[in-house]
């Protein structure tokens, strides 16, 4: 699994136009799944995701973490995340989990996130989404399992 975490003051997906889901200050959660993932992982990433130490404290460092700030989660499916472009001009996705096996392990993971954090919101699997976010600080890290 990948994911692209940015600590954000405000972010939210609409499909069609129509908005599907929000949060305010938390992170934003770009998901990316690998044919070969496993539940182990993505309980690795949700734990990584709710206990890094990204948000500030009150003498303003990276100390808190996402249940210490009392921050929401947005959870999207980013498959182009395992999008390969080293080779020609177009990416080659044969390293992104087929769509029946993303779609479950996105499920588990949002599951187990919403086991520690209330306040998790999420995208429409597989759907054009616009995501729209306000980046806090910038802050965007990159992890993978």
């Amino acid at each position: 699994m990948r994911i692209v975490l940015q600590r954000v003051k405000k972010a939210s997906v609409s499909v069609s136009g129509a908005m599907v889901a929000s949060i305010g200050p938390g992170l934003l959660i770009l998901l990316g799944i690998h044919k070969d993932d496993t539940p182990a992982q993505a309980d690795f990433l949700v734990d990584k995701c709710v206990c890094l130490r990204i948000f500030a404290d009150d003498a303003g460092k990276m100390n808190r973490s996402l249940t210490d700030a009392g921050g929401g989660a947005l959870v999207v499916s980013q498959f182009t995340l395992y999008g390969d472009c080293s080779r020609g001009r177009r990416p080659s996705f044969t390293d992104a989990a087929d769509a029946d096996k993303g779609r479950t392990l996105y499920e588990y993971f949002v599951a187990r996130l919403r086991q520690q954090v209330p306040g998790v919101a999420t995208g429409a699997f597989g759907a054009m989404m616009d995501v729209e976010l306000v980046n806090d600080g910038p802050a965007t890290f990159v992890l993978d399992s």
